[in-house]
């Protein structure tokens, strides 16, 4: 009986690696936790983000029920993705319901960036 050839059981070997790199959990992205609180501060002023009004999420208040709840979002969204939502959410969705917070200068960049900072922890 020949042996395998040495080939065959190295791309076997790196074939089964990358399968189980794809049904592997993927990290939690790294976030600065020092801008995501002040990401919370900023989300949970009535003047500024005012977010608890129509998204609920760990910790909320009396929050909404209007918009999605915001735990876990970091598992469906990427970080772009969810400053763009709240930069501009009508670019998604015409229809929205959620304020175009960037667009109409309500919050600046660097608060959204710290609102999504935030969003990440949750």
């Amino acid at each position: 009986m020949r042996k395998p050839a040495k080939f065959l059981t190295t791309a076997s070997a790196v074939l089964m690696l990358i399968g189980a790199a794809a049904l592997a959990p993927t990290a939690a992205m790294a976030v600065d936790s020092e801008l995501a609180a002040k990401g919370k501060k900023i989300a949970e002023n009535r003047k500024k983000g005012n977010c608890f009004t129509c998204h609920n999420y760990k910790g909320a208040h009396l929050a909404g029920n209007i918009g999605p709840a915001l735990n876990g979002v970091s598992k469906r969204l990427s970080r772009k993705k969810i400053y763009d939502q709240i930069w501009d959410a009508t670019k998604i969705n015409p229809n929205s319901s959620m304020i175009p917070f960037g667009k109409h200068e309500v919050l600046s960049k660097k608060e959204i960036n710290a609102i999504t900072e935030w969003v990440l922890t949750l």
